[in-house]
């Protein structure tokens, strides 16, 4: 894996890549092979980090993308897109644990940060991160994210967003005026 991103590839996500997105965001996020990157949460949460169906709905859903990068036609980077409240919304951000520190997720951020105001003409963005994840909700403050000071409840007891092993876990919104 290279370390620039001038080579990475923007597209919309269809239905067929749906196997190869659940992967990336598992490999990212959970198990072992996430610890090789920045972003695991693996000593938080064990289980699925995101079902398919719930990335199909995104996927179909009006003002809604999940948009992917692709280096030599492999998926490398992911994130969901969309309006939320009459605001822009960023979630379900992974990029390679191998890839991780390259640039690729500021190109995908940035491309996602332009589709909400160009092309949807909305002028915020805003996400959850788990509170406890002070490194990455440093990242997005690099990037002009500001906490809002709204908390919001992590799913306890929904699957789908995997198996809490800890009993403190809640989000930070974090929010940026485009």
């Amino acid at each position: 894996m290279t370390d620039h991103a001038s080579d990475i590839v923007l597209r919309d996500a269809r239905h067929e890549d749906i196997p190869a997105i659940v992967a990336l965001v598992e490999s990212a996020y959970r198990g072992d092979v996430s610890r090789q990157g920045w972003t695991t949460e693996a000593d938080l949460l064990d289980g699925q980090r995101i079902a398919p169906e719930v990335l199909q709905a995104d996927i179909e859903r009006e003002f809604s993308r999940v948009l992917l990068g692709l280096r030599a036609g492999q998926i490398v980077a992911c994130a969901h897109v969309a309006i939320q409240d009459g605001q822009g919304y960023f979630g379900m951000f992974a990029v390679r644990p191998d890839g991780q520190g390259g640039g690729v997720g500021k190109v995908v951020l940035s491309e996602a940060e332009r589709i909400v105001r160009e092309e949807w003409h909305v002028s915020r963005m805003r996400m959850a991160v788990i509170d406890l994840r002070e490194e990455l909700i440093a990242f997005y403050e690099r990037r002009g994210y500001r906490r809002t000071g709204e908390k919001k409840p992590f799913p306890y007891g929904d699957a789908r967003f995997g198996k809490p092993l800890r009993d403190d876990l809640r989000f930070d919104v974090l929010e940026k005026a485009l």
